[in-house]
């Protein structure tokens, strides 16, 4: 008879522990903390160790974890602070009255000389919750839409509706940050 204690364990260990370092930054991205991130990923990691079982092999492991990840955190968090309304009037008007970028040429050669990070991740943490976690699933931990509709437990139309006002909301910090540095002005009929 097989070991099943160290087939569980050698299972685990090849599908779930893989995605450590992608746990982590989604956990990094959630807590907004480094500490708080390390715990979240342990108490994610003991979660699915405790519950390998409902776990179907063959399924993305990745999408799962993050899953478990997302919801230990929002059991952690108080309730107040992560609800955010979606349906926000004052958010849509500010998505939707953000032009285009339009600068000449030597600015947007300038500008790739310039190190956005740390503008483009203010504007990502300044996000609403909602917007911020569709961002972070989609475009930085690459998640398929229904990949992220499933951590996040929404429909895929929401997943895409939500990136859809994110990067609109990110349109207008970033170019707020390259009017501040003196690199682009708006041009708010859409015109070039």
């Amino acid at each position: 008879m097989p070991d099943s204690a160290g087939e569980r364990h050698r299972a685990f260990h090849d599908t779930a522990l893989r995605w450590l370092p992608d746990v982590t930054r989604f956990a990094r991205s959630l807590t907004r903390d480094e500490s708080a991130a390390d715990d979240l990923v342990q108490e994610t990691f003991l979660r699915a160790w405790r519950h390998w079982d409902t776990f179907q092999t063959g399924s993305d492991g990745r999408a799962w974890l993050f899953t478990i990840a997302r919801n230990a955190w929002r059991k952690q968090a108080p309730r107040d602070a992560r609800l955010v309304p979606v349906e926000d009037d004052a958010l849509q008007a500010l998505s939707d009255g953000v032009g285009p970028l339009s600068a000449p040429d030597p600015v947007l050669q300038a500008l790739t000389r310039v190190d956005l990070g740390p503008a483009i991740r203010d504007a990502i943490d300044a996000l609403p919750e909602a917007f911020r976690d569709v961002v972070e699933l989609v475009e930085l931990q690459q998640l398929e839409y229904a990949e992220a509709a499933e951590v996040l437990g929404i429909p895929v139309g929401t997943v895409r509706s939500r990136l859809f006002r994110a990067r609109r909301l990110l349109q207008g910090a970033l170019l707020e940050h390259a009017r501040d540095a003196g690199f682009a002005t708006v041009n708010p009929s859409g015109d070039q």
